[in-house]
C-alpha cells in the first residue's frame, strides 16, 4: 500500500518504550511520518467491576510508513516514546505486503480490533481442557490480558479466582 503516491515505500516496524505507543505515534505524526497503531477493545476484571479499556493490538510496537530513498529516517529513534527500529541484523525489519490492509481491514467501524480471545461470555460455564485444573467445570468472568481468561473455579465448596491461558478453555456442553 502506497501511501505517498508512486514511491518505493515500505511498512516497517518502530519498538517503543514501555506503555508510550499513543505517544511515539503522536511525535512521529508530527514530523510528518505515516504511522499505524492497530488498537484492540478489551474487556477485563478489575476491582470486581467489567471494564472496557482500548490497548495496543501489539503493545510496545507501531508500523511506519518510510521510503528508503527520500526519507531521513535519523530522527526517528530520538522521537519521544520511540525505543528503536526493529531490525534484524543490520536492516529494519520490514513488514510483510498487505499486512496493514488486513489488520485494517479487520478493524470494526469504530476503528478498534475486537479481542475474542474466550469462546465465552462473562457467565457462561466453560470446561477446562488442560493443565493442572484439566476436566474441571468453572464459570467464565472475562478476558485478562490478551492471551489468559479469568475463570470462577468451585474446589471443595469454595470459589476461587484463577487465571488460565485461554487456549486451554471451551464452553462446557
Amino acid at each position: 500500500m502506497s501511501q505517498k503516491g508512486a514511491d518505493a515505500g515500505r511498512w516497517y516496524v518502530v519498538h517503543t518504550r514501555p506503555r508510550q505507543e499513543t505517544v511515539a505515534r503522536t511525535h512521529l505524526e508530527r514530523q510528518g511520518f505515516p504511522v499505524y497503531l492497530p488498537m484492540a477493545q478489551l474487556n477485563s476484571l478489575r476491582s470486581r467491576r467489567s471494564v472496557t479499556t482500548v490497548t495496543p493490538l501489539f503493545p510496545r510496537y507501531l508500523f511506519i510508513y518510510l521510503d528508503e530513498k527520500t526519507d531521513n529516517w535519523s530522527p526517528i529513534r530520538s522521537t519521544r516514546g520511540v525505543a528503536n527500529l526493529v531490525r534484524f541484523g543490520y536492516a529494519p525489519a520490514v513488514v510483510p505486503d498487505g499486512l496493514i490492509d488486513l489488520l485494517r481491514a479487520r478493524e470494526g467501524s469504530d476503528g478498534l480490533h475486537e479481542l475474542d480471545y474466550a469462546v465465552a461470555r462473562p457467565g457462561d460455564r466453560i470446561r477446562i481442557e488442560g493443565g493442572p485444573m484439566a476436566g474441571y467445570e468453572a464459570i467464565f468472568l472475562a478476558a485478562s490480558g490478551t492471551e489468559r481468561v479469568l475463570v470462577l473455579l468451585d474446589i471443595m465448596g469454595k470459589q476461587v479466582r484463577l487465571n488460565v491461558d485461554v487456549r486451554l478453555v471451551a464452553l462446557a456442553s
